[in-house]
């Protein structure tokens, strides 16, 4: 089986699985073939879709005393753990430890992957 007969599409030019990739040359824009299931994670900015003062304000290098406080947490992180890529499990011990808990419901709609919890705003971080 050559290439060209692994990405057979139907006549509209997208292909008979999602899996398969699409040319561009045809004129299928990728996007338009599976619309993205976590819209409220979606930073990409299209028409009509502005930036939020948190954002650009942050991406104009104009941190607020929140932002400024996780990065420098973060630093102090690294430096005293000797690591220059934290990973996630890092990143959320930090958060923890710099006091915030789950105290309210997600505005995230992470479907069925996760249960929602909260905690009470005094609970130990756990760390």
């Amino acid at each position: 089986m050559t290439a060209k007969q692994g990405n057979q599409s139907s006549d509209s030019g997208v292909p008979d699985n999602t899996g398969e990739v699409v040319d561009r040359r045809s004129g299928v824009d990728r996007r338009d073939i599976s619309s993205p299931s976590q819209a409220d994670l979606d930073r990409r900015r299209g028409p009509g879709r502005r930036r939020t003062d948190f954002l650009r304000a942050a991406e104009e290098g104009e941190m607020n005393q929140e932002q400024f406080m996780f990065l420098v947490a973060i630093n102090a992180f690294k430096e005293a753990n000797g690591r220059t890529f934290p990973t996630w499990t890092d990143v959320l011990e930090v958060v923890r430890k710099l006091g915030y808990r789950k105290t309210l419901p997600s505005e995230l709609c992470l479907g069925d992957k996760v249960q929602d919890w909260t905690e009470s705003p005094d609970a130990p971080s756990g760390v």
